[in-house]
């Protein structure tokens, strides 16, 4: 069999590589020096019998499967704030698949390996989408990546009667097995994986640190963006019954699994349109954009990523864990809010998000002339991103551990600049698709700059060296100096930029979110 070596140039001539993993051989495709591996199955269908239960193992194939193409995407929602939700790929209930990007396909490359898992509220997401090419991740770390889809929305977190809670994590752990049993083929090493996502992905991670099935199967975890949101038991069981009443059913696996996954969709998307009814019993998660999170269900997550970090759960992998500076003026602008944000909605936020009884008197204080919109931009970025992040990496330092901290500054230069830092800038930055799903509007009519290639080239060096050596370039956090990675035109290593809010939020404990009874 004709591969390519270890350096990703093409050996002999091009034929198609073969590797066989443990369910059976499968044919990828070479892609400019790399070798690419498409759709491959990690579980079986998760339908028929196998719906809303844990992930079962794959049954073996005989001969050569082709891994051609992604697999089809998981059920999910028609949009989101005004967004199209654009599907690419094949239809059908292959959901569970894997993608492989491998420079070297040869067991005695052993090369790290990087696991991608996608964000998108906990609903939205898949890894075909263009947006996560790794092709420059895989051939300018000279690393294996590996992507996965998952289920989201009703199907993957969903807390319903006789199902258990956080299916779409169990997916997660489940491809987390696969390419401990399998990558070496592929030419990775299973005792240097590192996972890494953004926004619900990295909300994933983050739970993925201290559940008791994942442990072992990563070495290192790269934290982007992860959001403040994991719910109670009590309030995920709230959340589901209402769901399932939008469709006429009890929130149970048996009454779900009598409507198409792919129709059971619009129960959630209904139910998201009438979040702010439940205010009164669901509390801050009422004026969000989502009613899904991961689960604090005491058995797959037994705990919140903050407790459990602090507990020591992870204090052995490798962290990096960052935000951006500006999160949340993506979702204000797709609002339709930019600009529009008044005093009283100003004062909404301050008393709905922030930290105590005294927010609004105490943000006002730290930030003398302030309007109305910069206050709720701080507050809320605060509250759902940015120390959330903070607070696990100190979590993680404090139990012994070691933690890497970055913010990104850099402002993205679609629709004349007014989104700044915002919420994901970083995924078109990492994978170098800038004009590809979210990038088509960070990156609006405009080409990538020099200073744009060279900041996207650093997110890779920087991610591949931490998966290679756990050492991203930059110092590790402590609570004394607290260096931070600024990401910006001309990177820098310098104190905690947001200090005023992160004394605002000093003591503040994040928490499973509760059930107003």
């Amino acid at each position: 069999m004709t591969t390519p070596n270890s350096r990703g140039t093409e050996a002999g001539s091009a034929a198609a590589p073969v590797v066989r993993c443990t369910a059976g051989a499968v044919r990828g495709r070479l892609e400019d020096g790399l070798a690419v591996f498409r759709g491959i199955p990690f579980a079986e269908p998760p339908v028929g019998e196998a719906r809303f239960q844990a992930p079962r193992p794959v049954p073996a194939w005989d001969g050569v499967r082709d891994a051609l193409d992604f697999g089809p995407p998981p059920p999910q929602e028609s949009g989101f704030q005004g967004r199209r939700n654009v599907l690419t790929g094949p239809m059908g209930d292959d959901w569970l698949t894997v993608n492989v990007w491998t420079p070297a396909p040869d067991p005695a490359a052993r090369l790290p390996v990087m696991v991608w898992i996608y964000g998108g509220a906990y609903k939205l997401g898949h890894s075909g989408s263009p947006g996560y090419d790794a092709q420059h991740i895989a051939r300018d770390g000279d690393v294996v990546v590996v992507s996965l889809n998952y289920r989201v929305g009703i199907e993957g977190f969903a807390r319903i009667d006789g199902a258990p809670a956080n299916r779409g994590l169990l997916d997660q752990v489940a491809a987390l097995e696969w390419v401990r049993d399998n990558i070496t083929a592929f030419g990775g090493d299973p005792e240097q994986v590192t996972v890494f996502g953004e926004s619900a992905g990295a909300g994933s991670v983050a739970a993925l640190l201290v559940m008791p099935s994942a442990s072992g199967l990563f070495r290192r975890a790269i934290v982007q963006s992860a959001p403040d949101s994991y719910f109670s038991d009590a309030l995920a069981k709230d959340i589901a019954s209402a769901i399932a009443g939008e469709a006429g059913l009890r929130p149970t696996a048996a009454d779900l699994a009598t409507v198409d996954p792919r129709q059971l969709t619009v129960a959630g998307e209904t139910l998201t349109d009438k979040m702010h009814q439940h205010a009164a019993r669901w509390g801050s998660v009422a004026h969000t954009l989502t009613p899904f999170a991961p689960v604090v269900d005491g058995e797959v997550l037994p705990t919140t990523p903050w407790e459990g970090l602090a507990a020591g759960a992870a204090r052995d992998v490798e962290l990096i864990l960052g935000h951006n500076r500006d999160e949340t003026r993506l979702f204000t602008a797709l609002g339709g809010q930019l600009g529009k944000i008044t005093e009283e909605d100003a004062v909404a936020s301050l008393r709905r998000f922030g930290p105590g009884p005294d927010t609004e008197q105490a943000y006002r204080a730290a930030f003398p002339g302030a309007s109305p919109g910069e206050l709720d931009e701080l507050v809320r970025c605060d509250r759902v991103f940015r120390m959330p992040c903070l607070h696990l990496a100190e979590a993680q330092v404090g139990a012994g551990g070691r933690a890497h901290v970055y913010e990104l500054t850099w402002p993205a230069p679609g629709l004349g600049g007014v989104l700044g830092a915002c919420h994901g800038l970083d995924i078109p930055l990492l994978f170098g698709t800038f004009t590809a799903d979210l990038g088509n509007l960070l990156f609006a009519d405009v080409e990538p700059s020099t200073e744009a290639l060279a900041l996207s080239s650093r997110f890779r060096s920087s991610w591949a060296e931490f998966a290679r050596t756990g050492d991203p370039g930059w110092p590790a956090y402590d609570t004394e100096h607290r260096w931070v990675q600024i990401l910006d035109a001309h990177p820098v290593v310098a104190a905690y930029p947001e200090e005023t809010s992160r004394r605002l939020w000093e003591g503040y404990a994040f928490r499973a979110l509760p059930l107003a009874e």
